[in-house]
């Protein structure tokens, strides 16, 4: 009987100090797979929307006097020559070149028309947000394979009392037609070089950096 009641007080014993583990690791709900690779690739995605102040080239094929670098206005429109007040906020490269060529048409015969994106700043669905415990919370533009620790480095790391391994990312899943949440370990990520801890990125997404209250 003593042995049972020394086998009881063992387990009693255990069972803290495995909650406060979790705790301290960042709890056990939902986690994103650990990002497969680095890639060194820069710039935005395929599917980049064009946002105010992007910086773009317009390209115009065998006319290069119609092409132009050109800054999107904060209005949204760019102006090219024989091209004025083009919207450009919302469309993809592919999308703005499409109506370019179809403006062009008035003017020269079947025009091929390429736009780069040469500086981006993107929509605002095209951006990350990092709030709370970092030391400069920001909204910096998504790039092509964008990883947490890509982020982070960004906005400086974390602050002297961040909580990081409870910090949260929450992204909007289209597919599902709501907002979905996820533990992110940024604490183990930077302070012990956990490459588990890096996850990919996606354009909108918000990570939140809570403070530790101890």
């Amino acid at each position: 009987m003593r042995f049972l009641s020394v086998s009881r007080a063992l387990i009693g014993a255990a069972i803290p100090a495995v909650a406060l583990s979790a705790c301290a690791s960042g709890g056990g709900g939902p986690q994103l797979p650990p990002a497969s690779f680095v890639s060194q690739e820069e710039g935005p995605g395929e599917q980049y929307v064009i946002g105010p102040l992007d910086d773009l080239t317009v390209f115009v094929w065998r006319n290069p006097e119609l092409g132009a670098k050109v800054q999107v206005r904060p209005d949204g429109r760019i102006t090219t020559p024989l091209v004025t007040d083009m919207a450009a906020v919302g469309k993809t490269p592919k999308q703005l070149a499409e109506d370019m060529k179809v403006a062009l048409t008035k003017y020269i015969e079947n025009p091929l028309v390429s736009v780069i994106v040469n500086n981006f700043s993107g929509t605002f669905s095209q951006q990350v947000r990092i709030v709370g415990a970092t030391e400069k919370p920001a909204s910096i533009p998504y790039r092509a394979n964008m990883t947490l620790l890509d982020a982070m480095i960004s906005v400086g790391g974390l602050s002297e009392y961040a909580a990081g391994n409870r910090a949260r990312l929450v992204r909007f899943n289209k597919d599902a037609g709501k907002q979905q949440e996820f533990n992110v370990r940024i604490g183990d990520l930077l302070k012990r070089g956990d490459s588990k801890a890096n996850v990919m990125l996606a354009p909108g997404d918000v990570i939140i950096i809570p403070e530790s209250m101890f």
